[in-house]
């Protein structure tokens, strides 16, 4: 009596080939060629018979070994099969016996879950037996385990299959616009109309890509399924692959006669026009977005969504800097010393700004609220007045004896150097050092 399951005899068999803590790949290797024989239920017919005839009495008991029965459907059976692989994968299970009870389940699954090799077990044959049916899939001499029926026993069947066709209804993409505006525009708001190219559903067809009167035929390649298997031989023997079927690009459907208007496509391309309501206070680079007004999908699926970019295009006066206006004004220099008052233009109209005299070049004065709206949070910007003065560089006699006066009496004759940062703070900088 073995360790293993209770009401389960083994028979006497020579030693493993490899001992029975081998690796996964190596264990999963030895499973297509089993060595020993499988074990039977105590108390069954199968009892009686010497080693010999084991291969040929374990077909009657293929249910067993997944302990389902005979009524089992495949989703029991392989309910069943990812229990007990779990359980007795020798990498998990340490007990002697693992390896040949996860030998026997792969074998069992193996048959159990093909309705031809089934019904040869339920008719008394043995289909991995030699003259038993016929070898199985995985070549002679041993059975044939998938590799994606492995992997879902361990992981819950999420490794990458596709499942089923894929459906030729998907989601549309995303489109992009450009719109220039003045900086008026990007000011204080605007609704703007916009032509658009993009794909939209097709009117003959309403997107099922069939002529009318027509509809799409099953594939003969892969039957309807949208995936094709193949057997592949790799380091870890034989293994069983899943792919899209080239046939039908995966959907499982083909279209024999196709849609004049789109060629089967569902959508066609079209312009029309959008409306798009800008909100004040936008800045350049900035994108809106307008919902479901993209790509239509292939197939007619759902639209994506049409992104409109706004550029600003560069002001004649004034300068951006978020919601601030920024301008240059020069004056000359009798303006900068004795003051003056000048109008200015801004976005709300006319602005009175007053000059205060011996405004010294690169003075600034702010006037506030008069920059762009807000987006977020309400009120405006300011704009910033940048103030230069323009020096003569050609002057007539007369206004060079004015200026020789006017320098006489502002005792500037003589001009000598200072040093430079004396401000403030470098005088009393150089009180605290000691100079003078």
């Amino acid at each position: 009596m073995c360790s293993g399951r209770p009401g389960w005899t083994t028979p006497a068999r020579s030693p493993p080939s490899a001992p029975w803590h081998a690796t996964w790949a190596s264990c999963w290797r030895r499973t297509r060629h089993p060595t020993t024989t499988p074990p039977v239920r105590a108390g069954r017919a199968a009892d009686r018979f010497d080693t010999k005839d084991m291969d040929t009495a374990v077909a009657k008991d293929y249910y067993a070994i997944l302990g389902v029965s005979r009524e089992a459907t495949p989703d029991e059976i392989k309910r069943a099969y990812r229990k007990l692989a779990r359980q007795f994968h020798p990498d998990v299970n340490s007990a002697p016996d693992a390896q040949e009870r996860f030998k026997e389940i792969n074998a069992a699954y193996e048959v159990l879950s093909d309705p031809q090799k089934r019904q040869l077990v339920d008719m008394g044959a043995d289909p991995l037996a030699p003259g038993g049916g016929g070898p199985g899939p995985g070549g002679p001499g041993g059975p044939f385990v998938g590799f994606q029926d492995i992997m879902d026993a361990f992981f819950g069947g999420a490794t990458g299959g596709t499942r089923g066709p894929r459906p030729r209804t998907r989601p549309g993409a995303d489109a992009l616009i450009r719109l220039d505006l003045d900086l008026e525009e990007t000011a204080f708001g605007i609704e703007a109309p916009l032509t658009v190219d993009t794909a939209t559903v097709c009117n003959t067809c309403h997107g099922a890509g069939t002529a009318p009167g027509t509809h799409p035929a099953t594939c003969d390649m892969c039957g309807g399924r949208g995936e094709v298997q193949s057997v592949q031989r790799t380091f870890l023997g034989q293994v069983m692959t899943t792919r899209p079927c080239g046939n039908c690009q995966g959907f499982g459907t083909v279209i024999p006669n196709p849609c004049p208007t789109c060629g089967g496509d569902g959508r066609v391309q079209t312009r029309r026009t959008v409306t798009v309501k800008i909100p004040a206070g936008v800045e350049d680079g900035m994108r809106i977005r307008l919902a479901g007004q993209g790509e239509v999908g292939p197939g007619g699926g759902p639209p994506g969504d049409l992104y409109v970019e706004i550029h600003e295009r560069v002001h004649d006066v004034f300068s951006r800097k978020g919601e601030d206006l920024h301008c240059r004004v020069v004056l000359p220099m009798t303006a900068a010393a004795l003051g003056t008052s000048m109008t200015l233009k801004s976005l709300d109209g006319e602005e009175n700004v007053e000059v205060k005299p011996g405004t010294q070049p690169g003075s600034t004065i702010k006037i506030k609220g008069k920059g762009v709206p807000r987006l977020r949070g309400g009120g405006r910007g300011d704009l910033f007045v940048h103030l230069d003065v323009k020096t003569p560089t050609k002057l007539d006699p007369e206004q060079e004896r004015l200026l020789k006066e006017l320098s006489r009496l502002r005792g500037e004759e003589t001009i000598e150097p200072t040093r430079p940062g004396g401000g403030f703070f470098s005088r009393m900088r150089d009180a605290f050092n000691g100079h003078a």
